[in-house]
């Protein structure tokens, strides 16, 4: 077998490559797990932030990560990514945020039903239906760290790229480069389509919400166990 050749490519370049990633495979990859999100909470354009800062910053932390353990030990970073124990990590990250979500709604229904046993004696604050449990913020960022661990084409690229730097502060500046080209497009989309069209659907099938978050929810519970199984490949 012919010995790889080493790669260098210019921070501009890993940063193209990581927007052409972003602007395509990315956003299908991670619909099925940020989407059902995004439709249970209803939040919106405005809130949309709360789910995609921990995602975000959990794959830029993933890109990062790849990038200075690259520099540090070459081309085995390519088996360390593709064991198991990847996809374990978003499969379980993928369940905690579905878990969270239940306890979210579970936390609002009670907030409801204590408001209306309150109502005729006292004045009650409604329930706040954008409140995310504290398990959210951190089971985003794992999902966010488990896509960017899963191994692809343009990221085994910058891996090569920093093995053949041979330095871990370059290799983790290759990998936050590649990472900053690759959520930008996928925050934009994210942020002015995703979120809106979730909180578009359930105002327009308000009747309909509790079957809407279930049915999010249910399908966050499928693709955690099908990741973490290996049925689903992101």
């Amino acid at each position: 077998m012919m010995p790889l050749e080493p790669v260098v490519l210019s921070f501009s370049a890993v940063f193209l490559l990581g927007l052409g990633f972003g602007s395509g495979p990315c956003n299908i990859a991670c619909l099925p797990y940020l989407g059902p999100v995004f439709v249970a909470t209803g939040d919106g354009v405005n809130k949309a932030w709360h789910i995609l800062l921990p995602f975000s910053a959990g794959r830029l932390s993933g890109y990062a990560l790849l990038g200075t353990f690259s520099g540090l030990l070459g081309l085995m970073v390519q088996d360390w990514i593709a064991s198991p124990w990847v996809r374990w990590i978003l499969g379980g990250a993928t369940l905690a945020v579905a878990f969270s979500l239940i306890w979210r709604r579970h936390k609002r229904d009670s907030g409801c039903r204590a408001g209306h046993r309150n109502a005729r004696s006292m004045a009650v604050a409604p329930p706040v239906p954008t409140e995310l449990a504290g398990a959210l913020p951190s089971g985003l960022f794992l999902m966010g760290a488990g896509m960017a661990l899963n191994p692809c084409a343009p990221l085994s690229t910058v891996i090569l790229a920093a093995a053949t730097t041979g330095s871990a502060q370059e290799g983790m500046l290759l990998g936050v480069d590649f990472g900053i080209g690759a959520v930008l497009v996928p925050t934009l989309i994210y942020t002015l389509g995703v979120a809106h069209f979730g909180q578009q659907l359930k105002q327009h099938m308000s009747r309909w919400g509790n079957a809407l978050e279930n049915a999010s929810v249910g399908l966050l519970l499928l693709m955690g166990t099908g990741t973490a199984l290996g049925w689903i490949a992101p």
